[in-house]
């Protein structure tokens, strides 16, 4: 299993970011005060004590879970430390960061606060990785699947977005314990350390859409359907200086460049879609 999501509890992070829709009209989304918010949760993941360290007990990236502390607050967080192969996947906890920013760039609203930070643990070396706030909520795909149910119709925009989203950071790792809900059916999105693929396939392909690298099981293609007209005029604003500026350390140049290289595919079938079935029915 990955990330650091268990199947029995149902316990994923952020429920301080229980939220009503807002921004660009999806349920996933954070209220606007939340959103201003960010940069303080992101300071005191920096700089809170780290109190406690401990395995997750999941998750082939083996994350931790580490407990912090500031005055009189204190939360957990999920550090995941892990970058290089592994078991034939390449993994980077520095891809955790950039999809956050990502994000936050986009105006997506959907990833917890996640910044880098060093840990200790004992009987460990200092390890250097990223740092995500960790709280509870409700349930996952995997989980609700599991107990026979599906997400309700409201929950269909959030998941075209994360579609679209995954495809432009060619995130090759969305599986049903990182698509997560709230009580109150937002999502929220973990685990992109398998993002921001460069190489073959990743620099030519998008994730999901009529032309893409997964399809479900039967071989029928995964699609977007309908994405915010708002979502889309960032990823067309979207240049090399502005997810260099946002990203920072985290993305290499070529890594970039692939990014750009998946705007334009991502523009392009939005284009086709709309060719064929109109503009009010593929943005909104």
């Amino acid at each position: 299993m990955r990330g650091h999501f268990s199947r029995n509890r149902a316990v994923f992070i952020l429920s301080f970011f229980f939220l009503i829709g807002a921004g660009l009209l999806v349920r996933g989304q954070f209220k606007p005060s939340e959103i201003a918010q960010r940069e303080q949760w992101e300071e005191f993941l920096t700089t809170a004590d780290i109190v406690k360290v401990e395995d997750i007990g999941e998750g082939v990236t083996a994350p931790w879970k580490v407990y912090l502390k500031k005055g009189d607050l204190e939360k957990k967080a999920a550090f995941k430390y892990v970058r290089g192969m592994l078991y034939g996947y390449e993994e980077g906890w520095q891809y955790e960061i950039a999809a956050y920013r990502m994000d936050k760039l986009l105006g997506l609203d959907m990833i917890p606060p996640t910044v880098e930070r060093e840990v200790k643990r004992e009987n460990s070396d200092v390890r250097k990785g990223a740092l995500s706030l960790w709280a509870e909520s409700k349930i996952s795909l995997l989980n609700l699947m599991e107990q026979g149910g599906t997400p309700p119709p409201s929950t269909d925009p959030a998941k075209y977005l994360t579609r679209a989203f995954d495809s432009l950071i060619a995130n090759d790792d969305r599986t049903q314990q990182n698509a997560l809900y709230t009580e109150d059916w937002r999502m929220i999105l973990i685990d992109h350390s398998r993002s921001f693929r460069s190489d073959g396939k990743f620099a030519k392909k998008l994730m999901y859409g009529a032309h893409s690298i997964k399809k479900f099981q039967d071989g029928g293609l995964i699609l977007f359907r309908r994405l915010p007209r708002a979502f889309i005029e960032k990823v067309k604003a979207l240049d090399f200086a502005t997810i260099k500026n946002a990203m920072g350390p985290y993305l290499t140049e070529k890594e970039i460049k692939a990014v750009l290289a998946r705007k334009k595919l991502l523009l392009d079938e939005i284009a086709e879609m709309i060719k064929e079935s109109g503009e009010d029915k593929v943005l909104y």
